[in-house]
Order: C-alpha cells, then structure tokens, then sequence
C-alpha cells in the first residue's frame, strides 16, 4: 500500500536528528545529538508506552484484528489530528475522497487542507441508508479513499453489514482506501453492533482506523487518540504527526493507560446510561411535536426532523450572530427555527443543515433537520425540557410548530 501515498508522504523523510539517533544505536554511539534526558523517566511516563499495547489488544478482542502496537499504531493529539494526519499521508491534489452526507464538518476541512475533493454521497432518510448505485456511481479513477463513520454523527446510524460490505467492495473494486472514525464505537443500543470496516477479508491492509478517548471516557479535552493503519502508512502517519504536535499529552496518556484497562462492566454501564438518556429525550422531542422515525442505534445523537408545519431548522438572522467553523459570521436571511429555540427557550441546538455539503433547494429535507445532543447529565435535560416546556400550547405541542411558520405569529 506504500504507492497509496501522498506524493509528500513518500518525500518525507525522518527528521536528520532522529537519522542521527537510529545511527548512533546501530553503531553503539554515545548519543549527544538529541535533546533527551538518559537517565530515568517517571514511572508514570515508562506506563504511558503501554497504550499502543492496549489499542492492539482491544482491536483483537472486539475485532479480531491482529495490529502490531509497534508498527500500525500512532498515538496522535486525539481523533481529529488522526484524521487530518492520514489525510495529508494519503492525498495529493485533486484527489477524490469519497464523505457520506449528513457528515461531520471536519473531514470536509481536512480533505480540502491536504489538496483533496471530498465527493458527497448522500444517506437516505429517514433512516439514512446506504445506496448502492450512489456509492458505486461516485466511484471514479481519482477516488483515493471513502470515509466511514460508524456510529455516526450527527444521526446516531450504525452501519450495517450489508452496508459495510457495499463499502469494503467499492474499495477492492476500485483499489482504493478507507479511513473509519470510530470513537463512538463503544456507544451502541439494544442488540446493535459496530462492525469495523477493518475486520471485512481484504479490508485490514487497505483500511486507516481512527479513534480516541474523548467519546468512550468523557474526556474530549485530553486529546489522545490514534490512528491503526499498515505499517508504511502508519509510518507515514507517524512523520507527519511529528511535525504537526509532536506528541499526546503525557499525563493524559498516563490516565490513557488506566482507560483503556476499564473492565467489561463500564462498557456495559456506559451503554445502559446513554440508553436511558436517549430514550428521555426521544420521548420528549416526539411528545412535543418533532419526527422521530429513526431512533438513535448509537453515539449520542439524536437527528430529530422538525414537525410537518415547520420548514427550516437555520439559524439565520439579519441582527444576531451565528458561530461556524468558530468564526462569527451575520447571514442576512430570515429568523429560524433554532434561533427561536435559543432566544425564547434558552436552549441550543445545532441546525441540521450544517452537516448537509451539497447544494438544496429551500424547501430540501436537508433543513428540516435539528441534532441535539443527550451526553448530559438527567438534571441538565430535564433543566432543558422545562425550559422548552415554557413554550408548550394546551395540547403539549411546541408553540413553534404552529401552522403558518411565522416565528412571531
């Protein structure tokens, strides 16, 4: 899989001290070149090296997948920098890479970072499945990878096996590659199971997994993740990462090693919990009015479609600021539906359109889409069922959802 490689990727070379340092092992020389300290670290720091163990250990028991924590895994600055790390590892200008929409506004970035053209396959509501024919038809000699996320955000959709396979055959038709973000894959519901593309014949050797601590051990602000991939790409990965961050967090990394021993127990308890707050707020969002056809299978999503007599799910307005991409832009366009949610309820949500990268029509499904997020303690959705309580009419219908679609009638 080397020639899969960016052509930067097969450039990049490691750095001449480090060069220096693989000489002065093969030679036995004593090693002045390098800016570390020889004497002994912190035994806190010795525990830290473990981890790859215990990613490869996990990659077996819940896949069956034999990794060499030595050569196939790179500890990266949590999943994202996994992410953006493998894309400029793999692509060159306008290659293709193949993103099921609704997607997570990160891999269109990253694509687009490393010189590629992210090419948007859509899901089919309401259950967001998987065609065959638009996957196969988006296919072409540029494809260079498929993005799969699974479970998936922001509509909590865990693949399923036939779907996974349509995506393992598109690759070995089309000898491309595959990255899988799979950090939601501990947080799955009732008997659904998260298959990794990895663990399909032919998939392993032509498959980049990313993952992390943030989603599975509540801790999105540590930053420790990783990339499993063949060991030429892991390598590749593995320079660039250099370059970019250079390391993970050590302490973190030292609580890292705590997680990921966790028994079978909390990965049972963590289910049950986000269990019982997805079906809280699923109750909730149906009594008052909002489509929920498609019950989250995983992560902690919920994709909820507003009620038949509301349009539009954008936050839009000529006097107020909306947040993308963490920079305040004014969209000159009418109020909608989640603004309305913040300025009379108190309670924020994100427009579904944002996870939406193709071009729609104002009347598309594509803006009748709101996702909330339930990884909140039950005080916190109960606090904000009360609010959004406030705007209940005498049926226990949400006022917003009145016919005429007015914000103020």
């Amino acid at each position: 899989m080397e020639e899969k490689l960016s052509s930067y990727a097969k450039s990049s070379k490691p750095s001449p001290i480090q060069e220096l340092s693989h000489l002065a092992q093969r030679c036995n020389a004593i090693n002045l070149a390098e800016g570390f300290p020889d004497f002994p670290a912190p035994s806190f720091l010795k525990n830290a090296a473990e981890i790859c163990d215990y990613v490869a250990m996990n990659m077996k028991d819940m896949h069956g997948l034999e990794v060499d924590p030595f050569t196939d895994i790179v500890i990266c600055c949590g999943q994202t920098e996994a992410f953006s790390a493998a894309m400029f590892a793999l692509l060159d200008r306008d290659d293709e890479v193949i993103v099921f929409d609704p997607s997570y506004e990160t891999y269109e970035a990253c694509i687009r970072m490393a010189g590629g053209v992210p090419m948007f396959v859509p899901l089919d509501p309401p259950h967001w499945t998987l065609n065959q024919e638009k996957l196969m038809k988006a296919c072409t000699v540029k494809t260079k990878a498929i993005i799969l996320n699974s479970p998936h955000n922001p509509t909590g959709k865990v693949f399923e096996l036939d779907e996974v396979e349509m995506i393992a055959e598109a690759c070995l038709r089309n000898d491309c590659l595959a990255v899988t973000d799979e950090v939601y894959e501990h947080i799955t519901y009732e008997n659904t199971r998260h298959i990794s593309l990895a663990s399909l014949p032919g998939m392993q050797e032509r498959t980049i997994i990313t993952s992390s601590l943030s989603k599975t051990y509540s801790v999105t602000g540590w930053r420790v993740g990783w990339a499993i991939a063949p060991a030429c790409i892991a390598d590749a990965i593995r320079n660039i990462h250099i370059r970019l961050t250079d390391s993970a967090p050590a302490p973190f990394q030292e609580a890292a090693l705590t997680a990921l021993q966790s028994p079978p127990e909390y990965f049972e308890s963590l289910k049950q919990d986000y269990e019982s707050r997805r079906n809280f707020i699923v109750e909730f969002l149906d009594g008052i009015g909002f489509q929920t056809d498609f019950k989250p299978q995983g992560s902690f999503f919920i994709f909820a479609e507003l009620h038949k007599d509301y349009e539009h799910s954008d936050v839009k307005s000529s006097h107020n600021l909306f947040f993308m991409y963490g920079i305040i832009k004014l969209l000159l366009k009418k109020v909608d539906f989640v603004e309305e949610l913040i300025t009379q309820a108190g309670v924020v949500a994100v427009p579904g359109c944002g996870f939406f990268h193709t071009k729609f029509p104002p009347e598309a499904y594509q803006r009748r889409y709101v996702r909330f997020a339930f990884c909140k303690t039950t005080a916190t959705l109960t606090a904000a069922f009360q609010k959004i309580g406030q705007l209940l009419d005498s049926s226990g219908r949400l006022k917003l959802f009145h016919a005429g679609n007015a914000p103020d009638s």
